[in-house]
């Protein structure tokens, strides 16, 4: 592998002695790691289907794979059983765990993912939160937005918000959040090994610019957090530029605290390497089984008196639309818990949501680029009511609401690319949810003589062929 000069001398500045075993492990094979959907494996029973595989030790949910899978054409991957998550980044929940057992503040509130597509950190950070957490995810890019909507429709989670725009969109919301997470974009020197166009693409005026874009990023977002909160920075670079020089100047123009993170020895995660004796994680390949990763935590001092922004203040206008009680009876016999729910119509599109969160929705759609908040649930044809393809893949179904019916892995494929679908002659008609492995897939609308296939046009499978020996979770 041929590196930048300029980022090879950089590198050996940093590791020193260690800097040939850096370089040779880049020559390596690149380790694939998932991560579990534990809720939704327990509710279906498949809560043993990673017993074989090695664990990611800072993780309980993530798996080594002895290689690479063919996820593509994978029913379960497409159902959110799983994520294909780089095992270095999921770090974050032991991060995260630390904080909920230090800190009163992360009992509950609002967490904002500020740089969130494609969606690992957002997917991993709600299976870690508590009910009384509200997790906003956010994307700048309009596409990557969209990706991360889809993303977090397949996990499942019924306690987040999908937004879409840059860290200024959120100015109005001081004092808002009990903890942030900025995985800012930077220059990707820790993706050499998994994206030879990474390499590519490196040059020293880019990991300038990106140095520089980060501290805008966080200065912009800083000002949401509480009092006595914390915001985890995170790149995947190895710089010091991108990485420790930009934590001190957060502590010495913003004032934020560097937060002890303890990891066992045998853990192998590198600290600071700029000699500023800062507390951090660095992941090197030649040294952690994963990719290049950098994490520090920081904490807003505590402030007496502060004010929060105020989400009881009522919003210009309204928020969406009332149900008829029609449509609400019908859509609640769909649901798990259906009077704890919130019901708001967007667009034909009815969104369901815990009422625990009813002050934030609105506000979050005032102020921000609101793409989806809550479950959509629902779908208002004329004067008839359509199951939403979300509802399907959430923890909100309920199981007994629709009929079933089990499909081959073959049927499940050409379910997954929009193909039609044959139901044998005993499937009840109207809407029906099939399944593989006993998991949802989505719906079909059964007329007889034909099933129509509802499976999301912008999501189906697009290759035209199977693999002859195909690597299945």
């Amino acid at each position: 592998m041929r590196l930048p000069e300029k980022f090879a001398s950089s590198i050996q500045e940093i590791l020193g002695d260690e800097c040939e075993c850096f370089k040779d492990s880049l020559l390596l094979d690149k380790p694939v790691s998932i991560r579990l959907n534990k809720k939704k494996l327990q509710r279906y029973s498949l809560v043993n289907i990673a017993d074989t595989y090695e664990r990611v030790l800072w993780s309980s949910l993530g798996y080594y794979l002895s290689r690479r899978y063919h996820f593509t054409f994978d029913p379960l991957f497409h159902t959110g059983c799983y994520y294909v998550q780089e095992a270095s980044s999921m770090y974050i929940e032991h991060v995260i765990r630390f904080l909920m057992r230090q800190n009163e503040l992360m009992k509950g509130g609002l967490v904002l993912d500020l740089c969130a597509a494609p969606g690992g950190k957002s997917t991993h950070i709600s299976t870690l939160l508590s009910e009384d957490h509200l997790l906003i995810a956010n994307e700048v890019n309009k596409s990557r937005a969209n990706i991360l909507s889809e993303n977090i429709a397949k996990w499942g989670s019924s306690n987040i918000v999908v937004t879409q725009g840059d860290a200024s969109r959120f100015k109005k919301l001081k004092h808002a959040f009990n903890l942030i997470l900025a995985d800012v974009p930077c220059s990707g020197e820790g993706m050499f090994r998994k994206d030879p166009k990474a390499i590519e693409e490196w040059t020293p005026a880019n990991v300038e610019l990106c140095w520089k874009r980060q501290r805008e990023i966080v200065s912009s977002i800083w000002p949401t957090l509480k009092p006595g909160g914390f915001l985890i920075y995170s790149t995947c670079t190895y710089n010091t530029l991108e990485n420790e020089n930009n934590v001190s100047w957060f502590i010495e123009n913003l004032g934020a605290e560097n937060v002890v993170i303890d990891s066992p020895k045998e853990w192998n995660i590198t600290g600071d390497l700029s000699g500023q004796n800062l507390s951090v994680a660095r992941f090197f390949p030649h040294k952690t089984r994963g990719e290049g990763f950098f994490i520090a935590v920081l904490k807003k001092p505590d402030e007496i008196g502060y004010k929060s922004f105020d989400f009881n203040k009522k919003i210009k206008g309204k928020d969406g639309d009332d149900l008829a009680v029609q449509y609400k009876r019908e859509i609640k016999s769909w649901l798990n818990e259906p009077e704890s729910l919130s019901y708001r119509l967007y667009n034909d599109v009815v969104y369901a949501f815990p009422k625990l969160f009813d002050k934030y929705i609105p506000k979050f759609r005032e102020y921000t680029n609101v793409l989806r908040a809550g479950i959509p649930v629902a779908e208002l044809k004329g004067k008839k009511v359509k199951p939403h393809h979300s509802l399907a893949l959430n923890d909100l179904l309920k199981l007994t609401a629709f009929p079933s019916v089990e499909l081959s892995y073959e049927g499940a494929i050409a379910y997954l690319r929009r193909e039609a679908i044959s139901l044998n002659e005993t499937a009840p008609l109207g809407y029906v949810i099939v399944t593989y492995r006993k998991i949802p897939l989505g719906f079909v609308k059964n007329l007889g003589i034909r099933a129509n296939n509802l499976y999301p046009v912008e999501w189906k499978i697009r290759s035209s062929y199977i693999p002859d020996q195909l690597l299945l979770l």
